[in-house]
C-alpha cells in the first residue's frame, strides 16, 4: 500500500511502514501540509497488528530534513500566527510520539530545525556518517523552540548540551551524536542505513507488540510528568514578533548575515 502527498510519501510493506520527506530539492524542508501529513499518518496507524513499525526518512542525498520552509514565516503578522505555528509543531511532534507502533528515524545529511525535532521525537535514530545535526535557530532566524519541544532535546541529550547546542548554534556530526546517545547507531552509507533500519524494524516486528506499546507510553508519560504546566507564550511572541526575527527571515532567504539588534 502507497499513499502519497507529492510532499510526504507513505508506503506499507509487509507491515512495515515507511515515511518519506520528499522535497529533496529544498533538502525536504517541511511545508505546513508536510507537518499535517505526518501528524495524520503517526495517528492514524491502526492498532490491529497491521502495521508492526515505521521509517521515517528524507528523500534524496542531502538531507534528512532541513527545518521548516522558511518562506512560510512571511505571512507571520501577529503574535497569534507564532502562538498556532508553535502548538501547531508540538501537535505533530506528539502525534509522532503517540504513534501506537515503533518508530525509527533513518537520518542522513542535514537534520535540523523541524526535522530534528522530527528525529528527537521518534523511538529510535539511526544515521549515516554525514549527519548534520542541531538547531542553529540563533544563528538564522532568531525564533526559539516551545518548552515542549526543548524538553524533547533535553530528554536526549541533558538540559547542559541542549543549552550549549543552541547556545553556540553548531551543528553535531554522527560520531558526537553516538558518543551523546542521540542515535544508537552510525552506518557508514545511506544505503547501508536504511538496510539497518529495515533489519531493525522487521526484528521489532517479531516482539511483543502490547509490550513495545506499554513500554513507549510509559516512557512518554514520564517526560510529560517531568514537564509542569509551563508558560512560554511571552517567549514565542518576544521572538517571532521581534524586529530580529523579521530580519533574520530576511536575511536567510536573501543568503545575507543578518544584522541583529535586540528588539
Amino acid at each position: 500500500m502507497t499513499t502519497s502527498s507529492e510532499e510526504l510519501i507513505y508506503e506499507l510493506q509487509n507491515g512495515i511502514g515507511r515515511i518519506t520527506l520528499n522535497r529533496p530539492q529544498a533538502r525536504n524542508a517541511l511545508t505546513f501540509d508536510m507537518y499535517e501529513r505526518l501528524a495524520e499518518v503517526c495517528s492514524t496507524v491502526p492498532a490491529d497488528g497491521s502495521v508492526k513499525a515505521i521509517i521515517v526518512t528524507g528523500a534524496g542525498d542531502k538531507a534528512f530534513a532541513a527545518g521548516t520552509d522558511i518562506s512560510q514565516f512571511r505571512a507571520f503578522k501577529t503574535p497569534s500566527d507564532a502562538l498556532a505555528y508553535e502548538e501547531r509543531i508540538d501537535a505533530v511532534m506528539t502525534a509522532v510520539e503517540r504513534c501506537p507502533v515503533p518508530t525509527i528515524a533513518a537520518i542522513h545529511g542535514a537534520c535540523t530545525g523541524g526535522g530534528a525535532g522530527i528525529a528527537a521525537a521518534c523511538d529510535l535514530r539511526l544515521t549515516s556518517k554525514d549527519l548534520k545535526f542541531g538547531f542553529p535557530i540563533a544563528r538564522t532566524l532568531g525564533n526559539c523552540l516551545s518548552t515542549s519541544n526543548l524538553m524533547r532535546l533535553v530528554t536526549l541529550v541533558g538540559a547542559g548540551r541542549t543549552r550549549e547546542l543552541i547556545f553556540t548554534a553548531r551543528l553535531i556530526g554522527a560520531d558526537e551524536a553516538s558518543a551523546l546517545g542521540l542515535v544508537s547507531e552510525v552506518l557508514e552509507t545511506q544505503d547501508a542505513l536504511m538496510t539497518r533500519a529495515e533489519e531493525l524494524a522487521d526484528q521489532m516486528a517479531t516482539f511483543a507488540p502490547l509490550t513495545l506499546r506499554a513500554t513507549k507510553e510509559a516512557l512518554r508519560r514520564l517526560k510529560e510528568a517531568q514537564q509542569s504546566v509551563l508558560e512560554d507564550r511571552d517567549l514565542i511572541e518576544m521572538c517571532y514578533m521581534s524586529e530580529d526575527f523579521r530580519e533574520g527571515l530576511e536575511a536567510f532567504l536573501g543568503k545575507r548575515r543578518p544584522d541583529w539588534k535586540g528588539r
